[in-house]
């Protein structure tokens, strides 16, 4: 298998994941089977997680994005508290990313969710302050309204003209 198929491979497929392998074969100049083999290495090396769709969150019924950073107390990171954390994120749907970091004033951790309307926004949070109050020091959020001030829409398909 040629070195740079992977990269150029998984280019093709940020561009457009319906691609058939043998469309993919024809744009990469190779065969049919080397473009089916090289798609399973990435599924199966990890690099391809997820076949999905961005859709349009707004015709969805989502008006807000929200970015919330949290402040926790260090014992979060304990195994048995840091898989239940795990465990209470699969509970909320629209929250599509959580994980820890570093940043902004000491904040350890963020999350990245949908919410139909601000009472949804504001009865999950309020939930969360709940139901973590014993390891929750600070929370700040920050509110998109996906009516409107969208410079540059949320798509992967973006990541195709960054080296790999």
């Amino acid at each position: 298998m040629r070195k740079d198929l992977l990269p150029k491979l998984l280019r093709e497929l940020l561009k457009n994941s319906k691609q058939s392998d043998r469309d993919l074969a024809k744009i990469l100049n190779v065969s049919q089977p080397v473009i089916t083999r090289a798609r399973h290495k990435l599924e199966k090396n990890g690099m391809i997680q997820d076949y999905t769709i961005v859709p349009n969150f707004r015709e969805m019924g989502f008006e807000i994005l929200a970015v919330t950073f949290v402040k926790m107390r260090p014992d979060v990171r304990m195994p048995e508290v840091f898989k239940e954390a795990k465990k209470y994120t699969e509970k909320f749907p629209n929250a599509i990313f959580a994980a820890t970091g570093e940043g902004m004033g000491g904040m350890t951790g963020m999350i990245i969710s949908f919410h139909h309307d601000y009472s949804d926004y504001h009865r999950k949070w309020n939930q969360m302050r709940l139901d973590w109050k014993a390891f929750l020091i600070d929370i700040q959020n920050f509110i998109v309204s996906l009516r409107e001030g969208e410079v540059k829409r949320f798509s992967l398909t973006y990541l195709k003209d960054v080296p790999l």
